[in-house]
């Protein structure tokens, strides 16, 4: 079921367009055009809900340049109005899914994407929707500079399990671990609002980190029959 609509949605997205790229495949290519400092590196967050986690991440880093993209307009409101408040530069917004992403950005263009607590589709049949099925995998590693990273993070187990194969199918899986904050990348680690609030429950945060792979074939027919996932969750 869909969250009901907020009230004054539609103002509020108004009110942060200085924040927000508007039609963003027509300017593929010129993304980096959207910041005051277009030469610097530019990242990449997927599904970036109420925005906590991308505006200490800009707030943090002001070298770099952050694009943070989310579907559901109830939370992205509440992310874009977050960013004006806190006039942050570096960073702006895109209203969509990873869906888009091909048609947004060019090859190499990226530099790091974090994908955190995305939905893990419990069902068998949906192994694709994961954001980290291999064939997306494939698309963001494309889409990724030389060197550049996806940072995973997740309190689904399953869901961690079925990821360290993909990761492995395409992309060069560097670190993985079932305890990020006993792991030795807890130090500057940002926590989103999920994780701080499945971490005071004593639940794990599970993490991966993987390295572009220059040799990871293009991204695949996402209806192609031989695209299966290597282990289902």
């Amino acid at each position: 079921m869909r969250p009901r609509k907020k009230p004054n949605l539609t103002p509020r997205l108004a009110a942060c367009a200085p924040v927000v790229i508007q039609s963003p495949e027509e300017k593929k290519g010129r993304i980096r055009e959207e910041f005051p400092n277009p030469g610097a590196p530019l990242h990449l967050e997927l599904g970036c809900g109420k925005g906590a986690f991308i505006c200490a991440l800009a707030e943090l880093h002001p070298d770099v340049n952050f694009v943070a993209m989310e579907k559901e307009a109830n939370v992205a409101v509440i992310a874009t109005e977050r960013a004006m408040e806190a006039r942050l530069p570096n960073l702006r917004f895109i209203l969509g899914d990873a869906d888009r992403l091909p048609n947004i950005f060019l090859p190499g263009e990226v530099g790091r994407i974090y994908i955190n607590f995305c939905d893990p589709w419990h069902k068998h049949r949906q192994f694709k929707r994961r954001l980290t099925y291999r064939g997306r995998l494939a698309v963001y590693n494309a889409l990724l500079a030389d060197g550049g990273e996806v940072w995973f993070k997740t309190d689904n187990y399953m869901l961690y399990h079925f990821s360290t194969f993909e990761f492995d199918a395409c992309m060069e899986r560097y670190f993985s671990t079932t305890d990020l904050h006993r792991s030795e990348y807890a130090e500057g680690n940002i926590m989103t609002e999920y994780e701080r609030y499945f971490s005071d429950l004593g639940q794990p945060i599970y993490s991966i980190r993987a390295r572009k792979n220059p040799a990871c074939p293009p991204p695949p027919d996402p209806t192609a029959a031989e695209c299966k996932p290597a282990d289902d969750a």
